[in-house]
């Protein structure tokens, strides 16, 4: 089956849960930004928890996540709208870290100290925008802090990215689970052991669980309902009208020079490396 996710919520509506398997979504996305080992599982990981969240979004709304940290990635960027049609760019694709205590060093790649950024175009005249200070760099965590500080709703988070032994993308996923108000700390408690006690998520795909058996699992004893199964797709929207419009953007001082430095102007998109050529003729155009 093609990456998708489900969202499901308990009968009573104090616990939502989304799972997603994102395997092809972020292969295809990793191979267009030509990611080493340690990258492909830090965009792997943003990617799916930009999934999650994405599905919590209604309409023709968007979100963005940015991560920009003092490590050698630099800035990782991910966007995605209600219909789970994301796309993903990275700075400095090639961490060069070595694993530590036998695991890829995301950390490390991201940086310790750094800002996790959240834009949502929700249809108003100005988008929400909310910043938070890096915990762990691990993705998940500071995904469920931004969650539980920012939008105050008490949230756990998990993420996987797995590659096989000779560094292909095997697997690629994630849950989240949130409590919501007015709570049952009962509930929330035996939820908390449950989510203790799960496999690595990698794991369970590749044991061939799909995003619902997984909700399954942690719901175990818990009735609830399917709200919504989205499939997961990378989508890029950009388009030569939309880079004429970033051209003409530089101002007429800039593109004047660009008219008289280079026959020919290319421009290539960060997402999904689509190459976009402009001619003398064209760039005249654009300058008026």
């Amino acid at each position: 089956m093609r990456d998708h996710l489900v969202r499901v919520v308990s009968q009573d509506g104090l616990l939502r849960g989304v799972a997603a398997d994102t395997t092809q979504l972020v292969r295809e996305i990793c191979h267009k930004q030509q990611t080493d080992l340690t990258a492909s599982v830090a965009l792997g990981r943003l990617l799916s928890g930009a999934a999650l969240l994405g599905c919590l979004l209604k309409g023709r709304q968007r979100l963005a996540l940015v991560i920009e940290g003092n490590g050698p990635l630099g800035r990782l960027s991910v966007e995605t709208d209600a219909g789970g049609q994301l796309r993903g760019s990275i700075r400095n694709p090639v961490a060069g870290l070595p694993p530590k205590d036998g695991r890829f060093d995301v950390a490390g790649a991201i940086g310790r100290a750094g800002f996790l950024h959240v834009w949502k175009d929700l249809g108003l005249k100005e988008p929400y925008q909310s910043m938070v200070q890096l915990q762990t760099s691990e993705v998940a965590e500071d995904l469920a802090w931004y969650l539980t500080s920012s939008e105050q709703v008490p949230s756990s988070v998990g993420l996987g990215v797995e590659l096989d032994s000779d560094g292909e993308l095997a697997a690629a996923g994630g849950f989240l689970i949130q409590a919501l108000p007015p709570g049952d700390d009962a509930q929330i408690e035996k939820m908390t052991s449950r989510l203790k006690a799960l496999p690595p998520v990698t794991g369970m795909l590749r044991q061939g669980m799909s995003p619902a058996q997984i909700l399954g699992r942690l719901f175990d004893g818990v009735e609830f309902r399917v709200q919504a199964e989205v499939p997961l797709l990378f989508s890029c929207p950009c388009s030569e009208k939309q880079i004429e419009q970033v051209l003409v953007g530089l101002g007429p001082a800039e593109l004047q020079r660009l008219i008289e430095e280079q026959p020919q102007v290319e421009v290539t998109c960060e997402y999904c490396r689509e190459v976009y050529r402009f001619s003398h003729e064209q760039l005249q155009a654009l300058h008026g």
